[in-house]
């Protein structure tokens, strides 16, 4: 018999087992995904460690399941153990719906040719959904939670009540954590993106392109050189300074909330570095394809609120293991005063506003607005490609 566990490597907040995507008896290959698992940040498959098949389920759909812990076994003789019998007590689905699952199943609630997980049965069940009703987002055209919920809500008359979902839930605990535990104070400036905009231009024409936010990464990292507890964090007997500029980037993932994957080791690398990271991470945050260890870890967080229209913010230092968040406001075409020639001229530049929200116990407003000076100076004199 082979273990399952939970992998020691997760966002830290608590993970719960959201779905098994085989069953009892199932024969599994070795690194076949066997099962989901959930935190506030992230879901990621379970691969199976072993080829055989899943003989015991041990924590199953909506368990916690703490980092080293047992979620199932799997058998590696040939013997293929007793499918357990369906678990009593679930509403009966409509009679719409039981058609949709006849249709998947040669008895309605045995075992679907199309594979469907507790949960998402679960689900279908309890809202009276045809399940031959909706396209399957997931592996092989599978129907996954978020697929059901996308079809609540479009079934949903305007005006109904929405109810939480796990990661909403853990938002929420978590933003309540972050300012009940960390004083913040924010600081607002504002910055030029004129040469910015000129060497991501010329970088294009180069048949390079670059995001604005791969710019901030990179501007943000440098700037730690004159207030390293920025990349610091709060503990009871001392303030400890990152050996590292681990730069998390907030990425909305529309009514479902936002993931912040993480930048390693952003002072170290170059700009088109910084900007492959981030399109990796990005395109992989979108498709639901991020692990524990990419969302984990940050030093800094940068929150590019401005790609969705807003011009000012002041976000939540969300992890406790951080200083302080930078805000990034929509780069706007603005008129401004600039000297030239030693005198003052009315010019049309891009601009946008910047704010650096610190945890007051680690940080000073000293230090706040000199990395705020240094980190606008550079994006500013960015020099040409």
């Amino acid at each position: 018999m082979i273990d399952i566990l939970v992998p020691d490597e997760q966002e830290g907040t608590k993970a719960v087992v959201r779905a098994w995507l085989k069953q009892v008896g199932d024969a599994v290959a070795v690194n076949d995904p066997l099962v989901e698992l959930e935190t506030d940040k992230v879901t990621q498959e379970v691969p199976a460690p072993a080829a055989g098949v899943l003989a015991e389920i041990v924590l199953d759909t909506d368990a916690d399941a703490v980092p080293g812990a047992l979620l199932g076994r799997i058998s590696t003789d040939a013997q293929t153990p007793v499918r357990p019998e369906p678990v009593e007590g679930l509403s009966s689905p409509s009679p719409k719906a039981r058609q949709g699952f006849d249709k998947l199943s040669p008895n309605g609630l045995g075992e679907p040719e199309t594979r469907l997980s507790p949960s998402v049965r679960r689900a279908l069940q309890q809202h009276g959904i045809d399940p031959a009703r909706i396209t399957g987002s997931g592996r092989g055209g599978r129907i996954t939670r978020e697929d059901v919920e996308r079809a609540l809500a479009v079934a949903a008359p305007s005006g109904s009540d929405i109810p939480h979902d796990r990661m909403r839930l853990k938002i929420a605990e978590n933003m309540v954590r972050a300012v009940a535990e960390a004083p913040h104070v924010t600081a607002l400036f504002e910055a030029d993106f004129s040469a910015v905009a000129e060497h991501k231009a010329t970088m294009a024409a180069k048949g390079v392109k670059l995001s604005y936010t791969a710019y901030i990464v990179k501007a943000a990292a440098d700037a730690m050189a004159v207030a390293p507890a920025i990349n610091g964090r709060w503990e009871k007997d001392r303030i400890v300074l990152s050996p590292t500029i681990d730069v998390g980037v907030g990425t909305a993932l529309g009514d479902k909330g936002l993931v912040v994957p993480v930048v390693r080791d952003a002072g170290n690398l170059s700009l088109e570095q910084i900007g492959a990271a981030l399109d990796d991470l990005t395109r992989r945050a979108r498709d639901g394809k991020l692990t524990g260890g990419d969302v984990s870890g940050g030093s800094f967080t940068i929150s590019n609120h401005g790609v969705s229209g807003s011009l000012l913010a002041a976000p939540i230092i969300l992890h406790a293991g951080q200083a302080a968040i930078l805000g990034i406001g929509k780069l706007q075409k603005r008129v401004v005063v600039r000297d030239e020639d030693g005198e003052d001229a009315i010019v049309i530049r891009p601009m946008a506003y910047v704010t650096l929200t610190i945890d007051h116990r680690v940080v000073d407003g000293h230090q706040t607005n000199a990395w705020l000076t240094r980190f606008v100076e550079i994006l500013e004199s960015w020099p040409p490609a």
